[in-house]
């Protein structure tokens, strides 16, 4: 059996298929471990949706192996998911020495694959191969497969863990011009709904509490393979329905939408039904509609703010956060103000605000007017300044008030206090005790907000109750 060390950059996807990749291990007897150093194999599951991203996991694998040249030749090195989907062969000259380069729709081959390098490794020490032979044995599989959207769905939970994501399509039709996720995760593919509810409830068994539905546009699940039902219900909301319904599961969210998606039966499902949390992630990209043309992203920015106002009236005190990126080629002065009054009128809780970055084989990468790095910033620093003001008062409009919180451990910036996320996803942390308060649900009154993290005290009658503690657990399979 072997130790893994297995890390993941990108996204929430990302995390679920590592998780996966983890898991399958695990039933094969081998041993994660957190240091690279101990590793008989290290597994770098990618992202690509920047340059930073890809350079960061190249820098990542390059340096562990000049750290462990003295045992390299036993070690399995191996890149895993979006860049090695998107660079394939590529990646044995980019980082020379790796043994596995498994795509987007392998995770569920990645065990079979690991144990047959080790085994391959095992041998050369023996007896030593030739050349060739080694370039031969170097496995390469970014191959499409079908039913692989089915193949992610067992996971591992840690003690009390009442958090989880449920994957629940893979792939994306839309092709942006900016984004390289077609070419990297596939077309896109849903599993069915009594799939998806078996595993929700399985994990609510374990005493998850809260799931989030991950697809790459999740909110267009299901609309090549299911109908819509007769009363008009699209797939995505006869699912919304259908986890909604799962006994012990308390909360519900989804990631990541896109604006097209939101049709009348999905914004009134924020109205009607109680689990659902009052949370969108909503992505903007440009308040300009001449640059979502040329994004080929299909609203107007009127019909962006059209929907918010829509969302927010379906559920008072909705929290709306957003993706936004400065800086496109062609962009003007005039494009960006468009941005900056649209995040200005809208006020979002929150956003994340990208730089372009040029992704190689993406339409945009190659369009005339590309800017240079120096405007990119300027714009990037002048649009924080509004996101992060009305994120600040956002958060310390809560002050005062109490607040119904899911605990979801200690906290990571203060091992002294426990953390856990509001029904609008803001982080609150608090005084408590992990072995009693993880994973349960309870109200916290706020009494500070450092702009960006609510800090409060569980009220005293809640302190008190149900005094007894709470057996330890151990860690969880779930398939």
């Amino acid at each position: 059996m072997a130790k893994i060390y297995l890390k993941t950059y990108g996204c929430q996807m990302n995390e679920r298929d590592s998780e996966q990749v983890a898991r399958t291990l695990l039933a094969r007897g081998h041993e994660l471990t957190a240091q690279e150093a101990e590793a008989d194999v290290v597994l770098l599951n990618t992202c690509s949706v920047r340059d930073q991203a890809e350079n960061k996991a190249l820098g990542k694998m390059r340096t562990t192996m000049a750290a462990q040249r003295a045992r390299s030749a036993e070690v399995v090195y191996g890149f895993l998911g979006c860049m090695a989907q998107s660079r394939g062969a590529q990646l044995l000259r980019d980082a020379p020495g790796i043994d596995l380069v498994v795509g987007t729709q392998k995770f569920h081959r990645v065990a079979d694959y690991v144990e047959e390098s080790l085994a391959r490794k095992r041998t050369t020490a023996l007896e030593p191969l030739r050349r060739d032979d080694l370039r031969a044995s170097i496995i390469v599989d970014v191959a499409e497969e079908a039913g692989s959207q089915e193949r992610i769905r067992d996971h591992l939970l840690k003690p009390r863990q009442a958090t989880a994501f449920v994957s629940i399509m893979q792939g994306c039709n839309m092709h942006c011009t900016f984004c390289i996720v077609p070419s990297t995760r596939g077309a896109e593919r849903a599993r069915g709904i009594a799939e998806i509810v078996a595993e929700v409830r399985e994990l609510v068994a374990h005493g998850v509490k809260e799931v989030t539905l991950l697809g790459q546009i999740v909110n267009l699940y299901g609309r090549h393979e299911f109908e819509k039902s007769a009363d008009g219900r699209s797939p995505f909301v006869q699912l919304l329905d259908a986890v909604h319904d799962v006994p012990g599961l308390e909360r519900l969210r989804f990631t990541s939408p896109h604006p097209i998606g939101f049709r009348r039966d999905l914004v009134e499902a924020f109205a009607r039904l109680r689990k659902l949390c009052e949370h969108v992630h909503l992505p903007l990209q440009s308040g300009s509609d001449r640059i979502l043309k040329m994004m080929h992203r299909p609203y107007s920015a009127a019909r962006f703010e059209q929907l918010v106002a829509d969302l927010r009236a379906a559920r008072p005190g909705i929290a709306i956060t957003t993706d936004i990126i400065v800086g496109f080629p062609g962009e003007t002065e005039a494009d960006y103000q468009a941005t900056r009054e649209l995040a200005d009128r809208v006020g979002f809780d929150n956003a994340f605000v990208f730089r372009y970055s040029p992704r190689r084989d993406t339409p945009a990468a190659t369009m005339a007017g590309q800017l240079p790095e120096s405007v990119k910033e300027a714009r990037n620093q002048d649009l924080l300044e509004i996101i992060n003001a009305h994120a600040r008062r956002a958060h310390a409009a809560h002050v005062g008030q109490r607040v119904e919180v899911l605990c979801e451990g200690v906290s990571k910036t203060n091992p002294r206090r426990l953390s856990g996320r509001t029904r609008t996803n803001k982080i609150v942390v608090f005084e408590g005790r992990a072995e009693r308060h993880t994973g349960q649900i309870f109200d916290v009154n706020v009494t500070e907000s450092s702009g960006f993290t609510l800090y409060g005290e569980i009220p005293a009658a809640q302190l008190d109750a149900g005094d007894a503690e709470q057996p330890a657990l151990a860690a969880s399979a779930c398939s």
